[in-house]
């Protein structure tokens, strides 16, 4: 795994926190399940905004991130990352 990172805001000295906070993400998602930001936030203790960056920094790595709508959910999302070990 590549962290690929950028952005405005973003400093070099960020780069070992956010690549933890993308390992603990990307370890969470492998197994290919349906979650929602709030299920992985609990999991990894971060933050909702901050694992969803880290679900875009995936993509930048070349993984497939689906979304889709929760039914009945306001708007909710759920997330599955697909790797190369994963199928749809």
């Amino acid at each position: 795994m590549t962290l690929h990172v950028n952005g405005a805001t973003y400093t070099a000295s960020d780069r070992a926190r956010l690549a933890r906070q993308y390992d603990r993400v990307y370890s969470v998602m492998s197994d290919g399940e349906w979650r929602t930001l709030r299920d992985i936030s609990s999991y990894t203790s971060s933050p909702e905004a901050s694992v969803s960056a880290r679900l875009r920094d995936a993509r930048k790595d070349g993984n497939i991130v689906l979304r889709r709508r929760v039914p009945g959910g306001n708007g909710l999302h759920e997330y599955k990352l697909l790797t190369g070990a994963v199928a749809l």
